[in-house]
Formats: C-alpha cells, structure tokens, sequence
C-alpha cells in the first residue's frame, strides 16, 4: 500500500495538477490539506473519475482536509480534533482504509510567536498528541498523516539560523513533536532516510525552490503495529517545479498490509 500526504494549497485552483498527479504516482491513499474550499465546493466528482473515494472537511477560504482512496470509498472514523468543542477550523480527519486507521492532519502555522496564534498551535499540538495516545493505546495500525507544519531538526532546514524565533521551528513545537513521536511512533522519512537533507515545502519568495531552500514540514508517522511493514518513503520533489504548483511536494510511504 502507498500512503502519501500532500498540502494542494488550493485544491480548486490546483485540481489539473492534483490530477496530472494521481495519474503519475498511483497511492492508494493521499491526505490533502489546505483545500481553501468549503465542503460544498469540494470536487468529488472529478476525483471519482480519476478512481478515488474520498472524505473532506472542507473550509471557506482557509484550512480544510481530505482523504483521497484508489477504487474504495474512506470508512470516517473522526471529523475534526478531540478536546475542543469551540475550535471550528477544519484541521482533522480520520478514515479507515484497508485495514489502516489514517489520520491526515494540517496543524496551526503559528506564526506571529510569541502571540495568540502560538498559543493555539501549542494547544492543538498538544490535543494531537492526546488523540495519538489513545489511538496507539488501541495496538492497530495507524499512520497520522499531513502537513505538522514543525521542522523537527536543524537537518530538516536550509539555514535553521534564520528560523531560530519562527513559530515552524521555535523550540517549544519541535519539542511538541519530540514527545509525540516518543510515545512510540516511527518518523518513516527518517527511519529510511536518517541523514539525508529531506525537504517538503520551498517558499515562493527568493526563488527558494530555485536555490533548494526548503523546510521538511510534511510528516508520516507510522504506530508500532505498522512501523515494521515500512519497505519505502519519499518525496515526489519534481511536482513542487511543475507549472502553478504547490510550495509543497507530496511525501509518502510504501508499507506491506498482512
């Protein structure tokens, strides 16, 4: 089985490239994050065509994800994070799929930080973790998916000088990180690729992709049950230097399903 993950930004706007993707990459299933798009607007249609079943928790204008599935439809087992009933953004959802639990998430971005967009992100990343908790106490497969927006490490950025007081990389949320994966999950880039300069997302500005000024933002961790059947993972890099793309690439993992 492929799993992948994949922030679209736009899914509308970007729908010929999430396509053109597909098509190329074959995964069996794809998280997407920032839909920018209301659920009504979301084109199921279209992605039935191209042979996927699909769950959505759409939003205007802003956040919003989904879980793609090739020939099948996603079984929904959670529609948003647990442990706020007030937190209306629409950053969570969770599907059963072939015999794998998959969570695709889009944490808060941040910045200002220190600030009240800060705060929130520490607050959500901290109910994420309470979820994976619960999740991984169950002993199933499960993989949470999506775009963390954390830089784990100093290898996991161009110039981590520059991003010392940036709310992707500020010690307080890669500490965040740091004790979800320690309840037991398995960093599947990492795991394969443990000292190889991995990037997920190049800025638009100062022709970052150009000069490979990338961030790895874009995560796949695999629970015990899962982690050993791990064979494969990686970056689809080239569709971030397609036409009208993404500033992120597709990630993803090849597991073997018993």
């Amino acid at each position: 089985m492929k799993i992948a993950t994949f922030n679209v930004n736009g899914i509308n706007g970007r729908l010929s490239l999430l396509l053109d993707w597909l098509a190329q990459a074959e995964p069996d299933v794809v998280c997407l994050q920032e839909l920018k798009a209301p659920s009504d607007r979301f084109p199921a249609r279209a992605l039935r065509e191209a042979g996927y079943g699909a769950i959505w928790h759409g939003q205007k204008s802003w956040n919003g994800v989904a879980i793609l599935a090739r020939g099948v439809d996603p079984i929904e087992t959670q529609r948003g994070l647990p442990g706020d009933e007030e937190d209306t953004q629409s950053r969570y959802i969770e599907a059963a799929v072939g015999g794998v639990l998959i969570g695709c998430l889009y944490a808060p971005n941040g910045n200002p930080a220190p600030g009240p967009k800060f705060d929130y992100k520490l607050r959500w990343l901290e109910r994420l973790k309470q979820h994976a908790a619960e999740r991984l106490a169950h002993n199933i497969p499960v993989i949470l998916a999506g775009d963390y927006n954390v830089i784990p490490a100093e290898l996991d950025v161009y110039k981590p000088e520059r991003w010392q007081d940036d709310a992707l990389f500020r010690l307080e949320v890669r500490q965040a990180l740091r004790q979800l994966i320690d309840q037991g999950w398995t960093d599947a880039i990492r795991a394969l690729h443990p000292d190889e300069r991995v990037y997920t997302f190049w800025d638009y500005l100062r022709n970052a992709w150009g000069r490979n000024a990338g961030l790895r933002l874009d995560h796949l961790l695999l629970s015990p049950a899962i982690a050993g059947q791990l064979t494969a993972a990686g970056v689809d890099r080239e569709v971030r230097g397609w036409e009208k793309a993404s500033d992120h690439a597709p990630v993803w993992v090849k597991i073997t399903v018993q």
